[in-house]
């Protein structure tokens, strides 16, 4: 008994000591045993600040950089300092107003428009290329009403967007049980939005996860709206967590159906880890690595 006893803490001494030297790099044992995974380079990878919000930006932009994410996005200018000392980049900026609030209300367009043309500004600065829009929640109005209201408010921005070299997308959102009552639900909305507006520095945030959940058929919509697409972001369904197998999108084939369009731009992860989440970081980074 003794004898065991011994050889019992010996091997909790040394899980002890591994455990602490692996904290340091602030990953898990599991992700540390995955290090020497190498990335293909069809993807471009890049990671969503807000669903790892117990890392601050700095930590979780030297974590993502070991394991080949070469972005973390959904920031505000002042958070860039971080990625600018790494060399990384944040591929999709914050923007002005909110998700339920925002360019769809002509109330709002002065105050919005001002803001944008400032953030847009901010970003180009940096070095940085996309921001993130939004619609705003419908709030009784029409469909096509809301679509005019959106691109009088975009073309007021979108030629300083064209001077500066920043892409604006508009975010493609679920109204079913994330973002209930938001416009910008459907992919043929956001199309038609497109070609209103009528610039190539305005586009679509194609969130899968999103998609998935209001119309599905996602790899025909990646086929045949590409051009109207300036950004991927990645999630599980159900529940918007790990791109695993507990979860109904198979990621691989959209993967490959994003590479077969000849989109060079970023995919981001945008799921809220369940388990330990670097380790959940480089399993998605895995999946879509295709």
């Amino acid at each position: 008994m003794k004898a065991h006893a011994h050889t019992r803490r010996s091997a909790i001494k040394k899980i002890a000591g591994a455990a602490a030297i692996v904290s340091t790099t602030g990953f898990s044992s599991e992700y540390d045993r995955q290090k020497a995974f190498t990335l293909k380079g069809n993807i471009n990878h890049s990671v969503a600040r807000w669903c790892f919000r117990d890392f601050s930006v700095a930590d979780l932009a030297k974590n993502a950089k070991e394991m080949g994410i070469t972005s973390v996005e959904i920031l505000a200018p002042s958070d860039f300092g971080p990625l600018l000392e790494l060399g990384m980049t944040c591929e999709m900026s914050t923007g002005p107003g909110s998700i339920s609030e925002n360019i769809n209300n002509p109330k709002l367009h002065d105050e919005l428009v001002a803001g944008y043309l400032t953030r847009i500004d901010e970003v180009a600065d940096a070095g940085f290329k996309k921001l993130i829009m939004f619609s705003g929640n419908r709030a009784g109005m029409d469909d096509y009403v809301g679509m005019r209201n959106c691109a009088t408010a975009i073309k007021r921005i979108v030629g300083h967007a064209e001077k500066r070299g920043v892409l604006l997308c508009m975010e493609l959102l679920n109204s079913k049980v994330n973002h209930r009552d938001y416009m910008c639900d459907h992919t043929e909305w956001g199309v038609a939005l497109v070609d209103m507006v009528g610039s190539d520095h305005f586009k679509l945030l194609y969130d899968i996860y999103h998609m998935q959940i209001m119309e599905g058929d996602i790899i025909r919509n990646i086929q045949d709206y590409h051009d109207y697409f300036g950004h991927y972001h990645t999630a599980g369904n159900p529940g918007r967590n790990e791109l695993d197998d507990t979860q109904e999108i198979y990621y691989p084939a959209i993967m490959r159906a994003i590479v077969e369009t000849g989109y060079e731009g970023y995919v981001a992860h945008e799921f809220v880890p369940t388990r330990d989440p670097m380790t959940s970081l480089r399993q998605a980074v895995e999946v879509c690595d295709v």
